[in-house]
């Protein structure tokens, strides 16, 4: 004890005002993992009792974040066991998920090596299945919940896109399309809305997704930009009556294929003319000059652009402020590459609840974060007049 107090009364003298927070928040930290640890193993460090269950295996260092600033500890580590301290925030959402899905593949039998690696590395080697029940269904309900949510307000503009993950069905390995919906309200905030596991991308399980999304409270969608899929663009005139944007960067990649590698650079800088136009009539207009002006060398492609003009530059008919983030489907795009990040750890997965449980809590976490940030990702002033209520839409009155 009395060392202690000379410990906490040399940090008093020699710290500033600004760092003694910190640093008595660092001190207070050591000595509860200190006691923690010292239940643990049954004796004081260098003690030799024979209430010793354990032992010490040295220390690994994590940076805690706190309001008083950023403090390093120094946890002890065991040679039985694990330790982690009571104060420190439990981990993430898909950090559970991601283990409760390792776990539960390792309990099936079916990992692959590289999960086999990561369970040893985990220390999981003797998890049992009612241990992996209760982490899954701590976790689905949680991602029940996010996913089954009333949507209420309106979303004038909304990104769906699916991508595919391996699930084992019946002692086979089968592809699966994860879809997932992200749309923007009148607030301008971007939020999850909906996620699906389906065979396909069919137009039948579009069509039933968007319906899902419906029942549930989405309306006002004014545009959905998704890449060329028919069965997306057929399910969106059937349920939403919305505009259909196709993603202009999913275009110019299969019309360049058909420019020939060394005209490519030309062909693109060309129909690059059309999106820069300020209004819709000039970028129409542009678009069909560029493409008689190919028609002689690239036929096949001239004609592509005259199928492709009405989806491809419906985004034009929209705020000015807004084109830039509803050409493409750019904003779900990056948001399916941090899945196939996350997912790749796992490789094949057990069941498709497997798939929903690490996904769904990815998304939810993704939601969380965009819900907290201060930006908004279209600005209240142009995205207000958007809704189809006409309470929002009334002007502002002069003061």
């Amino acid at each position: 004890m009395t060392d202690n107090m000379m410990t906490l009364r040399t940090l008093l003298e020699k710290s500033s005002d600004a760092d003694l927070l910190r640093e008595m928040i660092g001190f207070t930290a050591q000595r509860l993992m200190a006691l923690e640890v010292e239940n643990l193993t049954g004796a004081a460090p260098g003690e030799r009792s024979p209430d010793r269950i354990n032992q010490r295996n040295g220390y690994r260092d994590r940076v805690w974040e706190t309001r008083a600033g950023t403090v390093e500890l120094h946890i002890p580590k065991l040679r039985k066991g694990s330790y982690f301290p009571g104060f420190l925030e439990p981990r993430r959402m898909a950090e559970k998920a991601l283990t409760a899905v390792i776990q539960e593949a390792y309990v099936q039998g079916i990992s692959t090596r590289s999960v086999d690696d990561l369970v040893k590395a985990m220390g999981m080697s003797g998890i049992s299945k009612s241990q992996v029940s209760r982490l899954c269904e701590e976790i689905d309900g949680k991602v029940k919940a996010f996913l089954e949510r009333p949507i209420e307000g309106d979303w004038p503009y909304l990104w769906i896109d699916a991508t595919y993950l391996k699930v084992r069905r019946g002692g086979r390995i089968v592809s699966v399309a994860v879809i997932i919906a992200v749309g923007v309200n009148t607030d301008g905030r971007r939020e999850v809305l909906g996620m699906e596991i389906g065979t396909s991308e069919a137009e039948p399980i579009w069509t039933e997704f968007l319906r899902k999304l419906t029942r549930r409270g989405l309306r006002g969608v004014k545009l959905v930009i998704s890449d060329a899929h028919e069965g997306i663009k057929a399910a969106v005139s059937k349920v939403l009556c919305a505009t259909w944007q196709r993603c202009r960067v999913h275009f110019m990649r299969n019309a360049l294929a058909h420019a020939g590698k060394s005209g490519r650079r030309v062909v693109s800088a060309f129909i690059a003319t059309a999106f820069a136009q300020e209004t819709p009539e000039a970028a129409s207009a542009q678009w069909r000059t560029v493409a008689d002006q190919i028609r002689p060398t690239v036929p096949k492609l001239a004609a592509i652009m005259d199928d492709a003009e009405p989806d491809v530059l419906a985004y034009m008919s929209f705020p000015k402020e807004h084109r830039v983030k509803l050409h493409s489907t750019n904003p779900i795009e990056r948001l399916n590459g941090e899945i196939k990040r996350r997912t790749d750890v796992v490789g094949i997965f057990p069941n498709e609840a497997a798939v929903a449980r690490l996904v769904g809590a990815l998304l939810l976490e993704q939601n969380d974060e965009w819900a907290v940030q201060r930006g908004r990702y279209i600005t209240l002033g142009t995205i207000a007049h958007m809704s189809d209520d006409p309470i929002v839409r009334l002007p502002a009155v002069a003061a």
